[in-house]
């Protein structure tokens, strides 16, 4: 009998402890676009942070103590994983009592991560003497399906080249065109993959390298639609420029033929004298 009630005060005491536990008065999450990226692409996220403890969090500012950063982990054994760069994973940032804010966060930008496989992602605030960590977010990196290639030879910088590539992978129920470069022969850089919008399969998607130094992919994003998307690719550089929606010719001669028959009210029949009828 004493046994047992030694056991039932334990219990107590246990799940009064759990009940006086004081919940977290820093909070940092982390949410991710995507489940899964093609390889190359930057993996955005969004770092959320919630301070209702009496004090400030200060990072990246001038006198700034607190650290804000992301872990990456390989999923198949939990290794972390080095940074490939020293530099701010947020911009700077100030949370008196109270106040929340939601922070955009690249984790290619300071990670090695275009090895296809599943990693998991955890954020951490450090502030004071204490460590506040998220939830594990796991993510896939992908290495797409091929569609074409395209190289660029650079005229003015011997012995350097670029290759393009367009793979497609399914995105929130729909596919998408990516479009992945990387440097050759005098240079190793690889650029970071371009997300080039949802694609229909119904026409292959092209690209094309003009002499200026002009990238263009044209796909099919409808049944009636193209995207042609423009980059500019020079020996140190290569940034998005324009997109535009391209009208099909053959689905648009139709609309506009059905557009004219819509506004003549439809084919009247033709007159006829009475007397063809017999």
């Amino acid at each position: 009998m004493k046994e047992r009630i030694q056991i039932a005060l334990l219990a107590f005491g246990l799940a009064a402890a759990a009940v006086a536990a004081p919940i977290s008065e820093i909070s940092v999450d982390l949410r991710l676009d995507e489940i899964d990226y093609v390889s190359g692409e930057r993996i955005r996220g969004v770092v959320d942070i919630k301070n209702m403890s009496p004090d400030s969090i200060s990072v990246g500012r001038p006198a700034s103590k607190d650290r804000l950063f992301v872990e990456v982990f390989r999923s198949s054994d939990m290794l972390q994983l080095e940074r490939a760069r020293e530099a701010p994973f947020v911009a700077p940032f100030r949370l008196d009592m109270n106040e929340g804010q939601k922070l955009e966060v690249f984790l290619a930008d300071h990670y090695a991560l275009r090895e296809a496989r599943r990693y998991m992602a955890r954020p951490v605030l450090v502030h004071g003497s204490t460590r506040y960590e998220g939830q594990y977010r796991a993510f896939d990196v992908v290495p797409g399906i091929h569609v074409a290639n395209a190289l660029q030879m650079f005229s003015n910088k011997t012995g350097l080249s670029r290759e393009f590539e367009l793979v497609h992978w399914t995105r929130k129920g729909r596919e998408h065109l990516f479009l992945s470069a990387r440097d050759a022969g005098s240079g190793s850089r690889r650029w970071a993959t371009t997300d080039v919008g949802a694609m229909m399969k119904l026409t292959k998607p092209t690209i094309s390298i003009l002499s200026g130094g002009e990238v263009v992919v044209l796909h099919r994003s409808g049944p009636d639609s193209f995207i042609r998307s423009e980059f500019w690719s020079l020996p140190d550089a290569l940034e998005f420029r324009t997109r535009e929606l391209v009208r099909d010719p053959e689905t648009a001669g139709q609309s506009r033929v059905q557009e004219m028959y819509n506004k003549a009210g439809g084919v009247k029949a033709a007159p006829r004298p009475w007397w063809k009828f017999w």
